[in-house]
């Protein structure tokens, strides 16, 4: 290929996002990925897009809300251009309260969410959460109306499809054109922390499952640190460990079992569920804990988008639009607090 105005160094969904963004605003693109589409974190199956709590709003959070409120339009778009399904549909969250305390808190946060998230979404408390629920000690849970789903893997395919017929594909090996971003995952922290001389980042080893349950259009659960994601296919994933050290990271385990078996305990409806699937990956922490995004210190024309851990796909479209901002037009929105540079010495 000729004239390439960006190189994007992995087709996770950093990289794919970061692609599209810089597409839709007719810069030429091409992705180099050795292992292909989706081959690390990206390939998962849980696909929970959930807010953090609303309250100590800070930059992180922002980032995150303005992500999650693009995204019915944004799958929208990759599902019309690609003709594949992402998975994605805005069905909500339920978290079972287990004491008074965790109630009055709870019903705190309403207030909190109608100042912070305005018209957008709802949090309330709820003693109706419908069929697919899980056990609450006190019969109340909270409710809101912004969590998401994606299933992991066919969003990202999805996404690449939709990339290949605006002619830019996935290719294994090439050499570097016009400037580079790196979203490049564990390995790329990995280099990177190589080149600062210290620590940027680890990888988190994650275990998930897909059970056979039809549960559609169902709230997803948050559970004892567990999600369970009922997906529009008729499967419901339930995910994940998050394993600091481990020896094989593409591997299941006894681990995924405790959390099989956790789900189950947590909503009554999984018990004869069928496990018909699972997975084992290594997602990219950044040491500061949130996404890593801007220039690569001491080299010019390059930059980095890491660091998703568990939110990736939940802000992987405002990740595209900075980092097309900044590439292709010199605009720097990106969060002081996700700047690559704060990492370095």
């Amino acid at each position: 290929m000729t004239g390439i105005d960006v190189t994007i160094r992995g087709a996770g969904i950093f990289g794919l996002s970061c692609a599209w963004a810089c597409m839709q605003r007719g810069a030429k693109v091409q992705i180099i990925d050795p292992g292909g589409v989706a081959a690390g974190a990206s390939g998962g199956v849980v696909g929970a897009l959930a807010p953090h709590v609303p309250e100590n709003w800070n930059e992180k959070k922002a980032f995150q809300l303005d992500s999650l409120l693009m995204a019915a339009d944004w799958w929208q778009g990759i599902e019309t251009k690609s003709r594949l399904s992402t998975g994605y549909a805005r069905t909500g969250r339920l978290q079972p309260l287990a004491d008074h305390h965790a109630c009055d808190l709870a019903r705190a946060r309403e207030i909190t969410a109608r100042a912070l998230w305005g018209e957008a979404a709802t949090w309330w408390v709820t003693e109706a959460p419908g069929a697919f629920a899980p056990i609450s000690p006190t019969g109340l849970f909270i409710h809101d109306t912004l969590s998401a789903r994606v299933h992991p893997r066919k969003a990202s395919f999805a996404l690449a499809e939709a990339l290949r017929l605006c002619g830019c594909d996935v290719i294994t090996d090439g050499s570097e054109q016009g400037v580079v971003i790196h979203a490049t995952g564990v390995s790329g922290l990995e280099e990177m922390g190589r080149n600062a001389g210290r620590m940027i980042g680890t990888g988190v080893k994650g275990q998930a499952a897909l059970l056979q349950f039809s549960a559609t259009e169902a709230p997803q659960v948050f559970a004892s640190g567990i999600h369970v994601v009922p997906h529009g296919d008729g499967t419901v994933a339930i995910g994940s460990t998050s394993e600091r050290d481990y020896t094989r990271g593409d591997i299941t385990d006894e681990a995924l079992t405790g959390v099989i078996s956790q789900a189950r305990d947590a909503v009554p409806a999984l018990r004869g569920a069928e496990v018909v699937a699972t997975w084992a990956g290594v997602r990219p922490r950044a040491r500061s804990r949130a996404p890593m995004l801007g220039a690569w210190p001491g080299r010019a024309g390059h930059y980095i988008a890491n660091g998703g851990f568990k939110i990736g796909f939940g802000v992987a479209p405002k990740v595209g639009q900075v980092m097309a901002d900044l590439v292709l037009e010199g605009r720097d929105s990106i969060p002081p607090d996700f700047r690559a540079e704060k990492l370095w010495p």
